[in-house]
């Protein structure tokens, strides 16, 4: 299993790497759309290669916390239904008697 996860992300580390070296070039970018020339702390000098790859990051951890959050009521749901099974178990279990145990028969005789 540990090869198989080095097969599958030495490819992709390769392809990262490549990318970064072809796309060295430097720009600039703005975090005021509206007038980024009259306010010169919004704009931040990157490569390409740092803003693109921020930018997946930052899509991944909004995705991940998207789906994490809208998941929250079967999460939920989950945690119910084990409690509910436990306290079924406990009920049951304070219910059972030593003749009902699975080897009451073996013992009788």
């Amino acid at each position: 299993m540990r090869y198989l996860k080095y097969l599958i992300l030495a490819p992709i580390v390769v392809l990262m790497l490549a990318f970064a070296y072809a796309n060295r070039m430097w720009v600039t970018v703005s975090f005021n759309p509206l007038a980024s020339a009259d306010l010169p702390s919004a704009l931040v000098p990157a490569p390409i290669y740092a803003v693109v790859f921020v930018s997946i990051m930052i899509g991944v951890i909004v995705g991940g916390s998207s789906t994490w959050f809208s998941q929250g009521r079967h999460r939920r749901a989950l945690r119910h239904a084990k409690a509910e099974l436990e306290r079924l178990r406990s009920e049951l279990q304070a219910k059972r008697t030593p003749t009902d145990s699975p080897g009451a028969d073996a013992r009788r005789a």
